[in-house]
């Protein structure tokens, strides 16, 4: 196990970033950047862009549609307010209330402009909305933003869609000058955390960027204070918590690229305990893009504010839904099992119209179910392995200075006997990957996000009475001693049977109350299989007698 879980990351390590050197040229790196954004990166990592000054006045506009409710400054035309209306904030500050996602005073969306060493703090601005309320309908809906200062004037109008949480901008300056400039766009400093358990969402934050690849750096993996930027042009990048998401979107075709990349200041954290002591989780690291903009002025992009919802992110294509992977660094093996495991469960969950903790129990009688021709082909197997072990007791003991011979004559055993010596493993590893999978999938997907099954509040958190997983041990335990009726005394065999269902206990009590569910209801369900097993056994051993 240590093997399967270690080695992986040492023959396959993940790829660094890239850190741009003055001049904003990463080490080693000889691809080209668009025009202008080296020096805009630069100014980006020494400082984000300005934010609104308090003793300014302003005004939020809102936008509202049966998904969300949006609020744009006045001053900037910045993002102050991003409440998901079907989703409910589990932190204790605001227990029960709608989703937001823009902490206190820390703006979501901010724009400044670039020009060689000059910027333009475009978040200062004070701009006139089209309207004071918008409400998105079935046609869509749009608010604009006007507003200049200096003889050079800022438009942006942002274009809603519906039953949608991505939204287009698009924006135009004039009056700056006759040259190409850069736009950076400033996406704060991490979303609100609106889960119970802070400390586990801040493990989640994550800056994701798409270029030829999706790619993830972890708020935590950044040092206090270190900055730096990431090679683009990118396709989309964002920033998202455990469940939710702000991306920025470049992804029409002949649309400008995002450019020399993101900065990412150094984090500010909150302190973890653990078995192995006290450790630093970031909490929050500004973070900023940096855009083109022709000598016309124009820019357009896309916005996605909301949920890491797998089906919606996919239908926007683009490898959007790779912004929440499942596996960690067994991505590749654990990735595709994931998705098919929540496509079955979600389908199942719409089809059927039951609870998602019934979905996971006939699932769970299913994975089994399916199982059941291997598992009876391993009992027999191993019932065979049985009858076989005293002749092979004596091939090794008759040809134990003879290692070639040894082998030639247990392979004759097996063969004139039906035997295959591992024929006892797969049923035992199949349902592993699923095991794994619903681990990640509880741990990430927002379909079991609060879903509540009897006493389980939420099905994606623990059990706060440990019921589920004590009586997933109890039911582990079960089903390796009915296993062990018939099998000759082995020592070792019956310290697993305390060992393995205790420690398993322990390990499952803080896990997802869905997967100890999944597994509690996976054991009970063969038991009457090996128990069928343990008797046939017997009455092989009562006809030998």
């Amino acid at each position: 196990m240590l093997i399967v879980a270690v080695l992986p990351s040492i023959l396959f390590p993940p790829k660094k970033t890239a850190v741009k050197q003055p001049g904003g040229h990463a080490a080693g790196d000889t691809s080209a950047t668009p025009p202008a954004a080296p020096a805009a990166a630069e100014s980006v990592s020494a400082r984000p862009p300005d934010r609104a000054a308090a003793a300014v006045p302003a005004e939020t506009v809102w936008v509202a549609s049966p998904l969300y409710r949006l609020g744009f400054s006045t001053r900037g035309g910045a993002l102050v307010s991003a409440e998901l209306v079907d989703y409910r904030s589990f932190a204790p500050a605001d227990s029960g209330r709608a989703v937001q996602l823009v902490p206190h005073g820390q703006p979501l969306l901010t724009y400044s402009r670039a020009e060689g060493a000059d910027t333009t703090a475009l978040a200062e601005w004070s701009l006139t909305p089209s309207a004071r309320e918008v409400h998105v309908g079935p046609d869509g809906a749009t608010l604009t933003f006007t507003g200049g200062a200096g003889g050079a004037r800022l438009t942006l109008e942002y274009r809603f869609f519906p039953a949608e949480y991505r939204f287009g901008v698009r924006g135009r300056m004039e009056g700056f000058g006759p040259a190409g400039a850069t736009l950076l766009l400033g996406l704060g400093d991490g979303l609100r955390s609106v889960e119970a358990d802070s400390l586990d969402d801040f493990r989640h934050y994550a800056v994701v960027t798409k270029a030829t690849k999706t790619q993830s750096t972890a708020f935590q993996s950044l040092k206090p204070g270190e900055r730096k930027i990431l090679d683009g042009p990118f396709e989309w990048a964002g920033t998202k918590s455990k469940y939710f998401f702000i991306a920025a979107l470049a992804v029409e075709e002949g649309q400008p690229r995002f450019g020399a990349g993101i900065a990412v200041g150094g984090p500010r954290t909150a302190s973890s305990s653990s078995l192995f002591g006290r450790s630093q989780l970031a909490t929050r690291t500004s973070v900023a893009l940096t855009l083109p903009v022709p000598p016309a002025g124009d820019f357009t992009y896309d916005l996605f504010v909301g949920p890491l919802e797998y089906r919606r992110l996919a239908q926007l294509g683009h490898d959007l839904d790779d912004a929440n992977p499942y596996g960690g660094f067994l991505r590749p093996i654990i990735q595709p099992v994931s998705v098919l495991v929540v496509n079955i469960l979600i389908w199942m969950h719409d089809r059927l119209s039951l609870a998602y903790g019934w979905v996971l129990i006939i699932f769970g009688v299913l994975v089994r179910g399916l199982l059941w021709p291997l598992n009876q082909r391993a009992m027999e197997s191993s019932i065979r392995m049985q009858a076989v072990a005293p002749l092979l007791k004596q091939v090794q003991d008759r040809y134990k200075n003879e290692p070639e011979r040894l082998q030639r004559e247990m392979m004759r055993l097996y063969k004139e006997h039906n035997v295959n010596p591992v024929g006892g493993c797969l049923p035992m590893l199949l349902p592993m990957p699923v095991l794994f999978a619903l681990f990640f999938v509880f741990a990430n997907t927002i379909e079991f996000r609060g879903v509540p099954f009897l006493w389980l509040p939420d099905l994606s958190r623990a059990d706060p009475y440990y019921i589920i997983p004590i009586v997933m041990g109890l039911s582990m335990f079960v089903l390796s001693k009915v296993g062990q009726i018939g099998v000759p005394p082995n020592p070792q065999a019956k310290t697993m049977l305390y060992f393995m269902p205790g420690f398993m206990t322990l390990l499952f009590l803080r896990f997802a109350s869905g997967l100890n569910l999944y597994y509690a209801v996976s054991n009970i369900f063969s038991i009457p299989q090996q128990y069928l097993i343990a008797m046939r056994r017997l009455r092989e051993q009562g006809k030998k007698t």
